[in-house]
């Protein structure tokens, strides 16, 4: 069972908290996107990231003088998001962490598929990026079939706490035997389940707390959850689709 969630476009350097325990597996490719950016004049660079100029700056530097060995954050506390905020990784025990680093899997554009405890380093790429490398025409080509395969194991089961850009990379190589389970975290509206991206990010973040603190496997495990108020709907909940309401 594995669950995915997607990365927070704020990063910082923290090496206090958890040592990294690995580099990401998919490292080379890393290279070769870095080494395509590098590249990139600073404008082209912004035009990529689609940023103010202050965060341009800031990224251009990062990636002029990236190096992909040294000085690394686990990537569970190198993303500053809401997400990631609302988990609150820094406090989880023994046996929480040992949770996350057999079944949680982060997306990203830069580095393919990470592990809550690969080593990092503050990049901005977004999975939409529109970066052409290596004869590919965007990064979910370039990356292909890849990041669905890390994901997958002898269960097939996928939690998807992941935002749309990034699950797309997932969905498009599920087969038959997969059970792919989107989360979905709102409120009625005539009707309908409306999400608010905000508080979808807390209340992904709660979830994969939940889940760890309770060592979740399965979908009967998972309706328990009421963080931030929310209730689990089984009427409108699907085989593919679990839909908790505040």
């Amino acid at each position: 069972m594995k669950i995915i969630i997607s990365p927070a476009k704020k990063m910082n350097i923290n090496t206090d908290v958890f040592p990294v325990k690995r580099l990401p597996d998919f490292l080379e490719e890393a290279k070769i996107l870095c080494g395509e950016i590098q590249k990139l004049s600073f404008e082209e660079a912004k035009e990529l990231w689609r940023c103010n100029d202050k965060l341009a700056e800031l990224n251009y530097r990062r990636f002029q003088d990236m190096e992909l060995e040294k000085c690394l954050t686990p990537a569970i506390l190198a993303y500053e998001g809401l997400q990631y905020q609302h988990m609150a990784p820094e406090v989880f025990s023994g046996e929480a962490c040992e949770y996350i680093d057999a079944h949680l899997r982060i997306l990203s554009g830069f580095y393919g598929a990470l592990g809550p405890f690969d080593g990092v380093t503050p990049y901005r790429l977004e999975m939409q990026a529109k970066l052409s490398v290596n004869g590919k025409t965007d990064l979910y080509d370039y990356w292909g079939n890849r990041l669905y395969k890390a994901v997958s194991d002898e269960e097939h089961i996928i939690f998807n706490l992941a935002s749309k850009e990034y699950s797309r990379v997932i969905q498009k190589y599920l087969s038959p035997k997969d059970h792919f389970i989107t989360v979905e975290f709102g409120e009625l509206d005539a009707g309908k389940v409306r999400q608010k991206g905000t508080f979808a990010k807390m209340a992904r973040g709660e979830m994969v707390r939940f889940m760890a603190e309770n060592q979740v496997h399965n979908r009967e495990e998972l309706q328990e959850f009421h963080g931030l108020g929310l209730t689990y709907s089984e009427k409108l909940s699907e085989a593919d689709r679990m839909v908790f309401l505040r």
